[in-house]
């Protein structure tokens, strides 16, 4: 009994230890999927709504790293 006891407890750390790797490894799955699912719907998007949701690039301001707002 106390054999099957050490296995045991080797399992749960060994479980504990590699916990944290597969939940990235899980959410990094599903972050890929959303972007390939993304992916596949913009180049699904008829032809005149591609960049309609996107704002014009000459009407945004540029980042200022100074406190002064100029």
């Amino acid at each position: 009994m106390n054999t099957f006891l050490s296995y045991l407890a080797i399992a749960a750390l060994f479980a504990l230890v590699l916990l944290p790797a597969v939940l990235g490894f899980a959410r990094e799955r599903r972050i890929d999927r959303e972007l390939r699912e993304a992916r596949r719907n913009r180049e699904a998007a008829p032809p005149g709504t591609t960049g309609a949701a996107r704002p014009d690039p000459a009407t945004r301001r540029p980042h200022l790293r100074s406190w002064a707002r100029v």
